[in-house]
């Protein structure tokens, strides 16, 4: 069965990058619809149904991350952030906004790719059956119903902190969480400005379950905004 071409609405108001990230992408045998405002961004978004959103966050009539917050209102589509603006605070206020991704201009057209293929993936899991309780990642595989955690068979010992930090950042599905998310999620409000409670027990995390905790390869650090798993498996 030949799967349905993935469906990519792109908002940004410079012709240019949409041309270049519209040629990239049909090059890829992918669809893509345009808008050049942040009110037909929202409208292409309802009427087009599209499998992922590219979006800049300077557009002429609204900022992106009020684009963000009106379309997570009533929708779950995967964001991917492309924007000029570089600047960490910017990118926290968008994903803590409601973003998926960030890429800054300028960018390389197979990180583009890559990063859109991992939402693409993260919104097929999502929208198909609920998937078992027990993930992997490398040679690591966690049953999220039992709290057991194994790596290369055998048993690793977490504790609930950590166990429950892996299952924020699996339940995350590659997205890039912040700081803020996962001291709400995992601490509570209370913890919101103890951002070193999460640099410890990361650090512990990676020391568990990382071949190489110095470079880990799964618990990524997007730097001065948050953390990302990546290479789950489902």
């Amino acid at each position: 069965m030949t799967l349905a071409a993935p469906r990519i609405l792109l908002v940004d108001d410079d012709p240019n990058i949409r041309r270049f990230v519209r040629l990239a992408l049909e090059d890829e045998g992918w669809q893509v619809f345009e808008a050049d405002t942040a009110r037909r961004g929202l409208i292409e978004a309802a009427s087009r149904q599209p499998d992922a959103l590219v979006l800049d966050l300077g557009l002429p009539d609204a900022d992106g991350k009020t684009v963000i917050t009106e379309l997570r209102g009533w929708s779950g589509l995967p964001v991917l952030v492309l924007s000029a603006r570089d600047q960490e605070e910017e990118k926290v206020a968008a994903l803590d906004a409601g973003a998926d991704d960030y890429l800054s201009k300028p960018f390389g057209v197979p990180e583009l790719l890559a990063r859109l293929r991992v939402m693409l993936r993260r919104g097929q899991r999502s929208g198909g059956d609920k998937p078992g309780s027990t993930i992997r990642f490398g040679d690591v595989e966690v049953d999220l119903a039992t709290h057991e955690v194994r790596q290369a068979g055998a048993a690793v010992h977490l504790t609930p902190i950590e166990f429950r930090l892996l299952a924020a950042l699996v339940a995350g599905q590659g997205r890039v969480l912040t700081h803020r998310q996962l001291l709400l999620q995992v601490w509570g409000p209370e913890y919101l400005d103890r951002p070193h409670y999460l640099r410890v027990h990361m650090a512990n995390l990676r020391q568990k379950i990382e071949a190489e905790p110095a470079q880990p390869r799964h618990l990524l650090t997007e730097l001065q905004v948050g953390y990302r798993l990546v290479g789950l498996q489902g």
